[in-house]
């Protein structure tokens, strides 16, 4: 038996943990069904799709597909009145897509589900039973679930894929992961090959290739900050120039973690209200931002920033792994040669590295030789030594994973490389590449 002042406790601690655990009330949650009629209206990389009611100008939340039966829970950007194409900005389940009449819940509990037409799930918000009351869409494109004083549950913003809107951001503090994911190809919407990634108090771009441990840099930014402390929060803004209306300064807000150092990085500066932006890892690698200009009937996206570029600028489109396919020589970001065993010949799509036999040790394998170019990588990784080139050989023919080396007679450094991709021209005949090959 309770004593009366242990049952008014109880009863005290039952009304308040029931009260604390708000429920989503009715009028607020619901189902829907992936099934039905397709959209008309042209969407990025030719998907069909089906529109839900979550919308909010110029962005909704659609299930869409680029191959037959493996639907996505995306969100997309644009609106059918600019007769322009619609892009997708966020995913919830690429790795895990859903077939026809999977559904989308939004129950009493606060969790916002994903399950397949068999019931299995594909993705969930994971906020059951931690105070949510209703769902929105906000108009900067971040989708939230709530509490009862507003407060953010779960947001989209915390779980970009490929790309940051205006207003988003990386973090290594708190909610957040530290990198975006480039998508597989245009018909395939699974996780890519590259990656966005804020690290130490700069941020970088990374291609991971099946035959190496790590993946490779490619591209490393200038330093953030007053050289203390580490990149905590890197969000995407724009914000009028000078506080005027002159040009929308698009670039990068930064905090670092044990440091005083904050700031912004401008990266553009259209000449409008450019606050309808995406900065994405696109398929290719290169890093790109898309704007969106809601004022504009056709037409209305334009590029306002490409990181490897074609105006002659630092870095070139030649920095990019695979601007020449699986093997070639780039030069002022067109691809100019392929090189083989037979000497350079022109560059076309079929340019490949040479078929090689089974890896059996250092007597099966030869190498042609590929003067005045270097790696795409050797921007960043100068490889080891000094060595000899004997040595670099050695050290190449002795690795299975490696399928050639790069070498520069002056400072006697060795680069050994699991992926060839694209080969930069450069004017130093002594920085030479040997492409691996059948003895």
């Amino acid at each position: 038996m309770f004593s009366p002042y242990q049952l008014s406790f109880l009863i005290t601690f039952i009304f308040l943990t029931i009260s604390s655990q708000s429920t989503v009330p009715p009028s607020r949650r619901f189902k829907y069904v992936n099934e039905g009629d397709f959209g008309e209206y042209y969407v990025e990389h030719g998907a069909d799709y089906r529109i839900l009611s979550i919308s909010n100008y110029p962005f909704n939340l659609c299930f869409y597909n680029t191959t037959p039966d493996a639907f996505i829970l995306g969100l997309r950007m644009g609106h059918r009145r600019s007769e322009s194409v619609m892009r997708w900005v966020w995913d919830a389940n690429r790795t895990k897509p859903v077939r026809e009449n999977a559904t989308l819940t939004f129950s009493s509990d606060g969790n916002l589900v994903l399950a397949d037409a068999d019931g299995s799930v594909a993705w969930q918000t994971g906020t059951t039973n931690k105070g949510v009351v209703g769902l929105e869409l906000l108009p900067n494109g971040n989708m939230v679930l709530y509490d009862s004083k507003g407060g953010y549950i779960w947001q989209s913003f915390d779980h970009p894929t490929d790309t940051l809107l205006v207003g988003q951001a990386l973090k290594t503090i708190g909610a957040g992961p530290t990198k975006l994911t480039s998508r597989m190809s245009i018909i395939e919407p699974f996780n890519g090959p590259y990656s966005f990634v804020m690290e130490k108090r700069h941020w970088a771009l990374y291609y991971q290739t099946k035959n190496a441990r790590n993946p490779l840099l490619y591209y490393k930014s200038g330093e953030f900050g007053n050289g203390k402390g580490a990149l905590a929060y890197l969000g995407f803004s724009c914000e009028p120039e000078y506080g005027g209306s002159y040009a929308f300064e698009l670039g990068f807000t930064f905090n670092l973690s044990k440091s005083d150092s904050s700031g912004t990085r401008i990266l553009s500066r259209p000449k409008y209200n450019s606050t309808y932006t995406m900065l994405r890892v696109d398929i290719d690698g290169n890093l790109r931002m898309y704007t969106y200009n809601e004022h504009v009937d056709w037409g209305a996206w334009e590029v306002t920033y490409v990181l490897f570029n074609r105006d002659g600028d630092e870095p070139s489109e030649c920095g990019l792994p695979k601007r020449c396919g699986s093997l070639g020589i780039c030069e002022e970001s067109q691809c100019v040669a392929c090189p083989t065993s037979l000497g350079v010949l022109g560059w076309s799509k079929s340019c490949a590295p040479p078929k090689l036999p089974p890896c059996k040790g250092i007597i099966n394998v030869d190498y042609f030789k590929v003067e005045g170019v270097e790696h795409y990588t050797s921007g960043y990784n100068e490889g080891a030594g000094p060595m000899s080139l004997g040595q670099c050989r050695d050290k190449c023919s002795k690795d299975c994973k490696c399928l050639g080396f790069f070498y520069r007679a002056e400072s006697s450094k060795c680069l050994v490389v699991p992926e060839l991709g694209t080969l930069v021209k450069v004017s130093n005949a002594s920085h030479v590449g040997y492409i691996k090959m059948a003895k």
